[in-house]
């Protein structure tokens, strides 16, 4: 078994397997250590938020964008739902493993191997549903509110409270707003206007983002949200 999965023919599908093999040791240690392989790698991924709110003018014909492409593939293949980590795990070892028994097959029935240029195809076929049905079942298992992943644009238009600090022009305070699942974040705030400065207790409203912070007006009316 060894000789067979060890053939040039082959060696794209043992790969896969060794590396699955190497990310599974290295998640067992990292969560003896106390740390997760695959919450470090979901933290490396870029925001992503696919809710769209569109406001249409009724004398406006705007197009809105195709979504059902590659957020519709991503979708598919559950990711945004569970760890990627788990869906590349996943991926790894059911094109591994359906690469050797295609391989198997052939070689059962013609006594040869194909090239590995020619194996992979089918492999892949087989191994995107096989993620996607697997993806399907671990989503049950990953509690919902850890799938949520908002951008920070999203915060543009939240009533935010002043926690740490006085902000004022040059000099950013802390400030924590809850984002529509209900989570807090905690952003950098700095008044709109020069002359404006906001104490610690006081509510306001972001309007814009300028790097890392948030630029804010004061927060009043209907506006304003409830005391933390």
């Amino acid at each position: 078994m060894i000789a067979f999965a060890l053939q040039g023919a082959n060696l794209p599908f043992t790969i896969a397997l060794g590396i699955m093999s190497a990310i599974t040791l290295m998640e067992v240690l990292g969560a003896l250590f106390g740390a997760s392989m695959s919450s470090a790698v979901d933290s490396l991924l870029p925001d992503a938020d696919f809710d769209v709110d569109v406001d249409l003018d009724a004398d406006m014909d705007v197009e809105a964008p195709d979504l059902d492409g590659v957020s519709g593939l991503l979708d598919w293949l559950c990711i945004g739902r569970v760890p990627v980590l788990i869906l590349l795990m996943l991926f790894l070892f059911s094109f591994g493993v359906s690469g050797l028994v295609f391989q198997g097959i052939v070689q059962g029935l013609t006594g040869w191997l194909l090239p590995a240029v020619m194996a992979w195809v089918p492999a892949l076929a087989l191994s995107l549903p096989a993620v996607h049905f697997a993806g399907r079942g671990f989503e049950k298992v990953f509690p919902k509110d850890e799938t949520y992943v908002v951008s920070d644009a999203s915060f543009i238009g939240e009533v935010a409270t002043v926690t740490l600090g006085t902000a004022e022009a040059g000099t950013p305070a802390q400030a924590k707003l809850a984002d529509r699942h209900g989570r807090t974040h905690y952003v950098q705030v700095e008044p709109d206007e020069p002359d404006t400065r906001f104490e610690t207790g006081s509510q306001v409203l972001l309007v814009r983002k300028e790097g890392a912070v948030f630029k804010v007006i004061a927060a009043t009316g209907a506006l304003v949200s409830e005391e933390w």
